[in-house]
């Protein structure tokens, strides 16, 4: 006869067997209700923010949890001819899961003549893209002041690289070749460089290969399906020098420009709503974060070297040179990229504890960036800037902001830099090493890089975007229902 106790022991034991099935069945539940795809019972960018992907998170230097660590090492140099690639990353690996990107992306095949075609690259007659898997085949971007405005050929390398199978790549952007699948259309012009190369007028012509290119570029996005479907609104222009694209871009306003700022932009071209700002590449040498001189060794309080005379808002370089030029423990001075001009300024920012970024002819520049390589605390006097992936860095954390009116007054500047302790300085300074890797294109393109964090602001821009559109087509079905 079965005892009280060995009927316990069995009622226990069937009740831990039925909670383990039904976990099980649970989780084979979700797993098959959380596939998702063009026909997915769950919306693809819910599911996004549900499973845990590779892709790298950014969070707020206000909240709890701290930012991501990046254990690359990155590199850089004053050109791009093998400095800024890293071959040893090269090598065979697991593609990422498609289905867990952060963003699809579809390309136009434009010809050559508008992107590495500029370059000097040609390829077979049907080759409209250089082999990205063997370095040999990339052409380099040429260096000095060029390469701060490079911004295009970093993204489109990066897209390139997604389909490249023995590439390793974050999992944030990746090709696709159906346009409606795509969350953004990505427009490949290599604008900057057409403007700094091809901006001229030659003697035997009329007109400017850049304006050229620029009026084909209109003519053919306008002519598109992929454009007209929403006017644009989720097409993706890179324009980063602040004189790119200044034929196309009345057309082509709708869509979302990737720029260095919005100083030579009216309001209903370019705006912080729609657009992206992206750092500039800096040209001085990178620091590495074991090698940055500490606070004792930085002898230099302030730092400035570059062009002092400048038109428009670049008056305030003029006063402030004024102000300062005579202080023992301070360094400005007029500079050129030519005659080792590069390799000056980047030994001058080592040497100093602060760096200024003053606004020129537009309100940034690449001496920002030139400071974060450094690790010297930028001190920012431009009034209408406007900084790359402010909404999840916290500048205030490295950087000092100073508004004009204040800077201009005689003695301010200098009394409130000398005014940071140590202590504070060092902590600036610590938060520069960790944060300067965000700043950094590459390629092949590393998580958290500039070029990740660039596709990670177009993910976070794009859901606004959308929003946007969905409003605007609130009405129109009832309308065509009115006018069928």
């Amino acid at each position: 006869m079965t005892t009280m106790s060995e009927k316990g022991v069995f009622i226990s034991r069937s009740l831990t067997l039925l909670f383990a099935v039904s976990m099980l069945f649970l989780m084979l539940s979700s797993s098959i209700l959380f596939q998702f795809g063009d026909n997915s019972v769950v919306p693809r960018s819910i599911y996004k923010l549900i499973v845990v992907s590779k892709t790298p998170v950014i969070i707020k230097d206000d909240q709890t949890s701290e930012p991501i660590e990046l254990k690359s090492t990155p590199f850089v140099g004053s050109s791009c001819k093998e400095s800024c690639f890293k071959s040893d990353l090269i090598k065979p690996t697991v593609s990422c899961d498609r289905n867990h990107a952060l963003l699809k992306i579809f390309m136009y095949d434009l010809p050559p003549e508008f992107h590495f075609g500029l370059l000097g690259w040609k390829g077979d007659r049907s080759q409209i893209w250089p082999n990205v898997s063997d370095l040999s085949e990339i052409p380099k971007y040429p260096g000095g002041l060029n390469l701060q405005h490079s911004i295009e050929y970093w993204l489109t390398l990066n897209l390139l690289s997604s389909t490249a199978p023995n590439l390793s790549t974050p999992c944030t952007a990746i090709l696709v070749k159906n346009a409606t699948r795509a969350d953004v259309i990505f427009v490949p012009f290599f604008s900057s460089l057409s403007y700094n190369r091809h901006s001229k007028i030659h003697s035997t012509g009329k007109t400017s290969l850049d304006k050229i290119l620029q009026e084909r570029l209109v003519k053919y996005l306008k002519g598109r399906d992929e454009w007209k479907r929403l006017g644009g609104k989720d097409h993706m222009i890179v324009a980063h020098h602040p004189n790119s694209m200044l034929l196309a871009r009345k057309h082509l306003g709708s869509a979302m420009f990737v720029l260095a700022d919005f100083g030579r932009y009216p309001a209903h071209i370019a705006n912080i709503d729609k657009d992206i700002i992206a750092p500039y590449k800096h040209v001085v040498r990178l620091v590495d974060a074991g090698d940055s001189p500490s606070f004792e060794d930085r002898r230099v309080l302030v730092y400035f070297q570059g062009a002092i005379y400048r038109k428009d808002g670049g008056m305030l370089r003029q006063k402030l040179y004024y102000l300062m030029k005579d202080e023992k423990d301070v360094h400005f001075t007029f500079g050129t990229v030519s005659s080792g001009g590069v390799r000056k300024a980047s030994r001058g920012m080592i040497s100093s504890k602060f760096c200024l970024n003053i606004a020129g002819d537009t309100p940034s520049s690449n001496r920002m960036f030139d400071a974060i390589a450094s690790h010297c605390v930028p001190v920012v006097i431009s009034d209408n800037i406007e900084v790359p992936f402010e909404d999840v860095l916290d500048y205030s954390k490295f950087a000092i902001f100073v508004p004009a009116s204040d800077a201009l007054k005689k003695g301010y500047l200098l009394k409130l830099l000398r005014g940071v302790q140590r202590e504070k300085w060092i902590e600036m300074w610590e938060r520069l090493k960790q944060i300067a890797p965000h700043f950094e294109y590459q390629f092949p393109s590393q998580s958290g890089d500039a070029v990740d964090m660039i596709w990670q602001a177009v993910y976070r821009k794009i859901s606004s975007v959308h929003k946007t559109v969905g409003r605007e087509n609130r009405y129109q079905m009832s309308q065509k229902f009115l006018t069928s």
